[in-house]
């Protein structure tokens, strides 16, 4: 049966059909629809969870693998990073029952605080990597990605990126393999990865990349493609290899590499001496153009072809002068859009307050990342996962009584649970004098609303056990924990107050659930009473997309606005009325 699939659907179908036992994961764009759709089939067949962290979710994959199954983990490139410590030492035990380890890299940042090459681990870790270039390759490639890794005794790393992740395009599904679990027998030697018995299988890990590299010469992934007039030549993978054909069609050769590591030398001697000039083709990192090269090749790429960003159509075809594919508007037919919270967003009081009170404030990885940007301005460093309550207590440390007053970290639930609460545990072990508000929205936002330890259910929505943050913070030592509503102004600022003028550790939990889920309804929208309004624009400091100003007056977008309210606690004269607030 043909479907039309994104990339990522593509990939939980082939997965699921080849037989996949179990997926563990942790939800990141553009990684995050992969576990999703898995978790769409019976969990009879299929088991699949949300992990705290990326880290968790490919040692439960390894677990899975040990026991006999197939597995899976699915994340974003930064995610990788989270999880590089089992993935590198995976590489010396090898499988019991297939892996897979999905990896969605985001050439040009969309969603992402770097732009990372995820082919780099591939050849860091000596691990196979199949890299798709549209839906029927998303979904081919994942399911024969099972076989490979049992084939040979390897994790295979499946590298997506943003436009073959959300791209469409027609796949031809089956159905579901059925797949005998392998047999667990006790083998210390190859899963216990102490010295000893990790000096013995590196030997096994190099000979297998040997048997790799000659399984590439002939492997289905890659493929010549000896059209046009021999004139020009190019090697290309993944999302350039369509550009490129849709940008100069069958005027050029191709050789497109579908499995970047370990690459078919063989193929790209041969490629090469059939054409006259070649060129190398690829996003991101000159990595296949350097391996090109160091076998004595010569050919064109990163002298002609960015190292930052994403390609196009258009930076094809203007590489080889040729007219754009297709056409561009200029940039100032395009009107700006800035990025913001959405109205009602729970943050945006905490905020508030936080920039009124002019406080550092170390932040984090989230929706809530969106409180750096004007008018709030509220947020002084992002750096990963996590690092806000590292951050905070390393900032103290150093400054002392130069900073505890007056700089806190902020970081969303999700977070915390996925590497806020380490950093915690240091701050109370360590005992520096830090302030920490969790941004409690009950979801983790920034990736769609998928559930995590706190919110009290499942990847499947089913009841689960939820983290008691303030029970948890309690635990390991941190005596000042309280809860604050951000949409009460004045108990934020209280909050934020007194907790900085303690002389201990603390941790505000600012807690209100994200105004975009189902379950929260939204109250009448307020108004504006002209006759009131005083023009002061004070309530355009909140940043909310719901306020504006029209002949001099502020005005509220009724279609926006949930009823939060915290307009109307700022406001002097009392201009915003209604809303029931």
């Amino acid at each position: 049966m043909k479907k039309l699939l994104i990339g990522n659907e593509a990939v939980a179908r082939g997965l699921y059909e080849g037989g996949a036992d179990l997926v563990s994961s942790y939800p990141g764009t553009p990684s995050t629809e992969i576990t999703e759709f898995l978790a769409k089939y019976d969990e009879n067949e299929i088991k699949s969870e949300w992990a705290p962290n990326e880290k968790v979710a490919m040692e439960v994959a390894f677990g899975a693998s040990l026991a006999g199954g197939r597995a899976v983990c699915c994340m974003k490139h930064v995610g990788l990073n989270v999880a590089a410590d089992p993935l590198f030492t995976l590489s010396y035990t090898g499988v019991n029952g297939g892996l897979v380890i999905c990896v969605a890299d985001d050439p040009a940042m969309h969603s992402s605080q770097n732009e990372q090459d995820s082919r780099h681990y591939a050849i860091a870790a000596k691990l196979p990597m199949l890299e798709p270039a549209d839906s029927a390759e998303s979904y081919a490639f994942a399911k024969a990605a099972f076989e490979l890794s049992e084939q040979f005794d390897t994790p295979v790393l499946l590298r997506m990126c943003t436009r073959i992740a959300h791209s469409q395009s027609i796949v031809e599904i089956g159905e579901r393999m059925q797949v005998e679990r392998k047999p667990y027998v006790k083998t210390p030697e190859k899963y216990i990865m102490m010295p000893g018995n990790a000096k013995k299988r590196h030997p096994v890990v190099e000979a297998r990349m040997q048997k790799l590299a000659e399984y590439a010469e002939t492997c289905p992934f890659n493929r010549a493609e000896y059209t046009g007039d021999g004139k020009i030549g190019i090697i290309t993978s993944g999302t350039s290899y369509q550009y490129v054909r849709e940008a100069l069609g069958d005027s050029v050769a191709v050789l497109k590499i579908g499995m970047p590591h370990p690459l078919p030398q063989n193929l790209i001697r041969t490629f090469a001496s059939k054409v006259e000039k070649l060129y190398v083709i690829e996003e991101l990192d000159p990595v296949i153009e350097t391996a090109v090269k160091a076998m004595g090749i010569d050919c064109v790429g990163k002298e002609l072809f960015s190292i930052i960003g994403e390609f196009s159509q258009n930076t094809i075809a203007a590489a080889f002068g040729k007219e754009t594919a297709l056409g561009k508007l200029p940039d100032s037919a395009i009107p700006p859009r800035p990025p913001m919270m959405c109205a009602g967003c729970p943050h945006r009081g905490m905020y508030y307050t936080l920039a009124k009170k002019r406080v550092t404030v170390l932040g984090d990885i989230g929706c809530y990342t969106l409180g750096a940007v004007p008018p709030l301005c509220a947020v002084d460093s992002t750096l990963c996962m996590g690092a806000s309550v590292s951050g905070v207590h390393g900032f103290n440390r150093l400054l002392g009584e130069n900073s505890e007053g007056k700089t806190v970290a902020v970081i969303g639930d999700s977070t915390f649970m996925h590497s806020g609460v380490t950093g915690l545990i240091n701050i109370a072990y360590n005992a520096s004098n830090s302030t920490v508000i969790i941004l409690d929205n009950s979801i983790t936002g920034m990736t769609g609303h998928q559930h995590n330890p706190t919110t009290g259910y499942n990847i499947k929505g089913d009841p689960a056990l939820a983290v008691d943050l303030e029970s948890l913070c309690r635990s390991i030592g941190i005596k000042r924990v309280r809860v604050v509503d951000p949409y009460d102004l004045k108990a934020c600022d209280v909050a934020v107050t007194e907790e900085l003028a303690a002389d201990e550790p603390s941790v505000i939990i600012s807690r209100r659930p994200c105004v975009l889920l189902k379950t929260v309804k939204a109250k009448p929208a307020l108004e504006v009473d002209p006759d009131k309004c005083r023009s002061c624009r004070r309530c355009m400091t909140l940043g909310c997309p719901a306020i504006s100003f029209k002949g001099g007056k502020a005005v509220v977008d009724a279609t926006l606005c949930v009823g939060c309210g915290v307009c109307k606690q700022l406001c002097a004269f009392d201009a915003f009325v209604g809303g029931n607030v």
